[in-house]
């Protein structure tokens, strides 16, 4: 479906691929599962990273798996949830890494990371719905290969950004990037289950924003 709503460079970049049979199929499921069930986010808010972050202005991507599922959470951007929603656990685990890499203090009660997209950070997910409280019902459904596509525009077209893969999800998305042309940065996840397994310690706020500087680029106000 060619009509798609997304910010003008993103459709571009993925012309071609809105006009085939599969992103065709993939639209189809995602439209009858909105009219038969509670989805998340909101429809105008399934592509809100590339709103936030055209393709000319990623310098950084951080990516999850699917969104948020429960009331109010999800609007587009992985790992972030909107005003007055409380941080899950996974985004207060990246705040205390923030915390240790720079000894600020960061404002625990607000999880809207749209700040770090208006300035670069692509915070994408794999999968860009979900069925209410069910995780991971949207996967295997289509989004992976658009979302695979999308990784793999930005290592082509781009260079010296900054991929951040936390767990074994994230990792096996390391195949698409050009290592050569980009700083890749593993660790384990953000979950409170793996966050003590490394990444706590991981610096890499700290690693992304020396590239950056050593690139002559402005850094993320983390």
């Amino acid at each position: 479906m060619s009509k798609i709503k997304i910010e003008s460079e993103w459709e571009v970049i993925l012309k071609d691929y809105f006009e085939t049979d599969e992103f065709n199929q993939l639209t189809d499921f995602v439209k009858s599962q909105y009219q038969t069930k509670k989805v998340y986010p909101e429809p105008k808010n399934i592509f809100g990273a590339f709103w936030k972050t055209p393709f000319s202005k990623v310098k950084v991507i951080i990516l999850g798996q699917d969104p948020y599922h429960g009331p109010n959470q999800a609007h587009g951007l992985s790992f972030s949830v909107q005003d007055g929603i409380n941080p899950p656990p996974s985004l207060k685990n990246i705040y205390k890494e923030i915390e240790s890499n720079f000894g600020i203090k960061k404002d625990f009660s607000s999880g809207n990371l749209g700040i770090w997209a208006e300035q670069g950070v692509f915070l994408l997910n794999s999968v860009l719905t979900v069925v209410a409280n069910s995780p991971a019902s949207h996967q295997g459904k289509g989004w992976e290969k658009f979302t695979d596509l999308v990784i793999s525009k930005l290592s082509d077209k781009r260079e010296n950004l900054v991929f951040m893969l936390w767990g074994n999800f994230a990792k096996s998305k390391k195949n698409l990037i050009d290592q050569n042309k980009h700083l890749v940065l593993e660790s384990a996840h953000p979950s409170p289950f793996s966050a003590y397994n490394g990444f706590f310690g991981n610096q890499h706020f700290l690693k992304c924003n020396q590239y950056l500087k050593e690139l002559g680029l402005s850094t993320i106000n983390w």
